[in-house]
């Protein structure tokens, strides 16, 4: 699968490849890993990603946006 394959609302699994202070990065099968901003991993509060997601994880995602021609993906674990 390729960026080109993806579009937003898709719902995919994902494994946690690292954790920063903003938020998960995901590989979701495409070249690049998603990011899940911290804002978009629970319907609460949190203070650090840590508090939701480890790396190695598994977890469900929305493709939120995509940015093909910077080769970003925005995702979202909220509602999934």
């Amino acid at each position: 699968m390729g960026l080109e394959d993806l579009h937003e609302g898709m719902v995919l699994t994902g494994t946690v490849r690292n954790v920063v202070d903003f938020g998960a990065f995901v590989d979701i099968g495409v070249k690049n890993d998603g990011l899940v901003h911290r804002s978009e991993m629970a319907e609460r509060y949190i203070k650090h990603p840590m508090e939701i997601v480890s790396i190695g994880d598994v977890v469900s995602v929305r493709v939120l946006a995509v940015d093909r021609e910077r080769g970003k993906v925005s995702l979202s674990m909220k509602s999934v």
